[in-house]
């Protein structure tokens, strides 16, 4: 096979790979009082929000991608978070993705984030306030070891354990997701006060941030809860398969077809790229 005629089949699998979804071509919010749509990995949302980029307790990543977008409840919880976090430990807190200005999906990095209601957080909290420069590139700290079972304890530090517990005690967080790892050094240091753990998934990657998920708005009404995690702070045998080889966990998740939008998320496409 011709040479030439591999490398362009190889650059066109690419580009189709990385092509745009439709929600990435909506630059700016829908218009109307703000409500999720669907699940978390496949949704939308009307009236989505921008996170303002300028305020003293956090700082905002890679603004230039625009995924700074979600629910009014989501920027309420990132602003009670970054004020009680920088209260207790000095730091700034740095925002990760949100969402896109209507939600909906990607086409890489994540599968969820789709509603509004989902948001990347760093597990670092800097002294001193990030550059543009830092901010539009930042650098991830890997907080675990290469062979993936522990934390780096040269980079570990109890302002890590108090950021993910205080965002983990709020009203409208569901759930957290961090590595494995992660989730085992929190156990470990957690002592006597556990009910906030139960709240802290395992799971895959999330070496250097963690994904933080909020329930639904009550005036949601199309906004699909998740089931609630397990009963327990899941420190125990759950915790431990995911070091186990050929165990639930052990392997990330292949993509998969997205399903069917939801009826309202569809309609709002269509309308959207209605020919005028």
């Amino acid at each position: 096979m011709n040479m030439r005629w591999i490398g362009m089949a190889a650059l066109l699998l690419s580009s189709v790979a990385l092509a745009k979804t439709p929600w990435q071509a909506i630059t700016q919010p829908v218009a109307g009082s703000p409500q999720s749509i669907g699940a978390f990995a496949n949704g939308c949302i009307v009236g989505a929000r921008p996170l303002p980029l300028q305020a003293g307790d956090y700082q905002v990543m890679r603004v230039d991608q625009r995924r700074y977008f979600g629910h009014p409840d989501l920027l309420a919880f990132i602003n009670r978070l970054s004020s009680q976090v920088h209260r207790a430990t000095g730091g700034t807190v740095l925002i990760g993705d949100m969402g896109m200005p209507a939600g909906g999906r990607f086409s890489s990095g994540h599968a969820s984030h789709q509603s509004g209601l989902d948001v990347d957080i760093w597990l670092q909290l800097p002294r001193q306030r990030w550059s543009q420069q830092q901010l539009l590139q930042p650098q991830p700290l890997d907080l675990v070891m290469a062979d993936g079972r522990r934390v780096n304890p040269t980079l570990w530090s109890p302002d890590v354990m108090a950021l993910v517990k205080t965002a983990a005690q709020d009203r409208d967080v569901t759930r957290i997701f961090v590595n494995p790892a992660i989730k085992k050094q929190l156990c470990l240091d957690a002592g006597a006060d556990r009910n906030w753990l139960h709240k802290v998934r395992p799971w895959f990657a999330h070496r250097a941030h963690m994904h933080v998920r909020l329930r639904c708005p009550a005036d949601s009404l199309e906004c699909q809860e998740q089931d609630t995690p397990p009963a327990g702070d899941g420190c125990g045998a759950e915790l431990e398969s995911w070091f186990k080889p050929h165990q639930p966990g052990a392997e990330a998740p292949g993509k998969t077809t997205p399903p069917p939008l939801p009826p309202s998320c569809q309609a709002l496409l269509d309308r959207h790229f209605a020919p005028e």
